[in-house]
């Protein structure tokens, strides 16, 4: 057993038995605590009744399906890493991911090596930020809190995804500064392809929605090159 991640518990939702099985058993050989669930309504309530490091969850699920899973997790838990594992590989589908809250979207077949190394990506991002020293950014009027993944103008509060986090940390840190399509996506997701391209723009619509009430931040596009974030 790997005693590094003997005290990090996996929620993992799957319905098809042999998947289930052979994912449940290698992540548990690597040490891991894995709660599995074969639908999402008992999904629902692992998540609220364990303290959870990290979920993976299935899209086409008998009852509710992970998408609407992953929106019932974001709403108690906006920063808990959330990877999708399924069948469904439309750009449609994992834009959809995005949207509701996932961190990563992995299509079957797939390798277990890939599995255990996004996993880790997240896991050790993560640890970092535990123990990291406190980052508090101030954008025009309002105040982001890095380590805890809060946004907070005037008296309103708002809670942030760690990819949601990760990129506005990188707008912060290229301030006035025109950040290319390819560096944003090779920065924050590893890779540049088509479909992270077209998820990246569901991104930034996301944060300029939870930026929208402060008028001094604007995050600008510069078409077909990238974004800059003025304040």
């Amino acid at each position: 057993m790997n005693d590094i991640n003997e005290n990090i518990c996996v929620l993992f939702v799957e319905d098809d038995e042999t998947i289930a099985y052979l994912v449940k058993d290698n992540l548990e050989l690597k040490g891991y605590k894995v709660l599995h669930s074969a639908n999402g309504a008992n999904g629902i309530e692992l998540f609220k009744n364990n303290k959870l490091n990290l979920c993976i969850l299935d899209v086409m699920l008998p009852d509710i399906d992970g998408f609407k899973l992953a929106e019932e997790i974001r709403k108690s838990d906006p920063a808990l890493p959330i990877l999708f594992l399924t069948a469904r590989s439309l750009v449609e589908d994992r834009i959809k991911g995005f949207s509701v809250g996932a961190d990563d979207y992995i299509i079957k077949p797939f390798s277990m090596q890939e599995l255990l190394l996004r996993m880790e990506v997240f896991l050790k991002r993560n640890q970092i930020n535990n123990h990291s020293s406190e980052e508090v950014f101030k954008l025009g009027n309002t105040q982001f809190d890095y380590k805890n993944l809060e946004l907070k103008y005037k008296e309103k509060l708002e809670n942030l995804t760690q990819r949601e986090g990760d990129l506005l940390k990188l707008f912060i840190q290229n301030n006035n500064r025109l950040v290319k399509r390819e560096e944003i996506l090779r920065t924050i997701w590893g890779d540049d392809d088509y479909f992270l391209g077209r998820s990246l723009d569901v991104f930034i619509s996301r944060l300029r929605k939870l930026l929208r009430a402060d008028t001094k931040i604007l995050i600008e596009n510069v078409h077909g090159v990238g974004f800059r974030l003025k304040y």
